[in-house]
């Protein structure tokens, strides 16, 4: 084996000691570099890994939350609707209220002014009567100044 290393112009001291130089620097490469990038590239991956789920929790956070801006949308409109509804039906209660109170004074305006039709018609009957009874007596008074005088 030695004729054979000769044969090449390998020394094998020389090699024997480039072998333990590349094993002390396999380890120190081992030791500061491929374990630090290691540990580096774990902790990347962790962090990744929290973001993706993070991110997942996000995007369930929002479709709940979609879900329940929605639920309150719609329990929003629905309290809006009957809002709406008994707003319409008091409307209709004070419409009819303000239409049956405005019939009442309608009614009462047109009793008082027949009341009052009917006062100034007596009046008027009896102020006539009260004239043609003042002329009768004037025409009789005249009627007998004429037949005694």
């Amino acid at each position: 084996m030695s004729q054979l290393l000769s044969a090449f112009g390998i020394d094998w001291h020389l090699l024997l000691a480039q072998a333990v130089n590349f094993g002390i620097v396999l380890i120190a490469l081992w030791y500061f570099l491929y374990k630090p990038v290691l540990a580096m590239l774990a902790k990347r991956q962790e962090l990744v890994a929290k973001g993706v789920e993070d991110a997942g929790r996000a995007s369930e956070m929002l479709a709940g939350a979609d879900s329940e801006a929605n639920s309150r949308i719609t329990a929003a409109e629905g309290e809006a609707e009957g809002i709406v509804a008994a707003a319409r039906e008091t409307a209709t209660a004070e419409k009819t209220r303000l239409l049956q109170e405005a019939e009442e004074r309608a009614a009462a305006v047109a009793r008082d002014a027949e009341a009052r039709a009917a006062e100034t018609a007596a009046k008027a009957k009896r102020e006539s009567e009260r004239e043609v009874a003042r002329l009768a007596i004037l025409a009789v008074e005249k009627i007998l100044k004429k037949n005694y005088d």
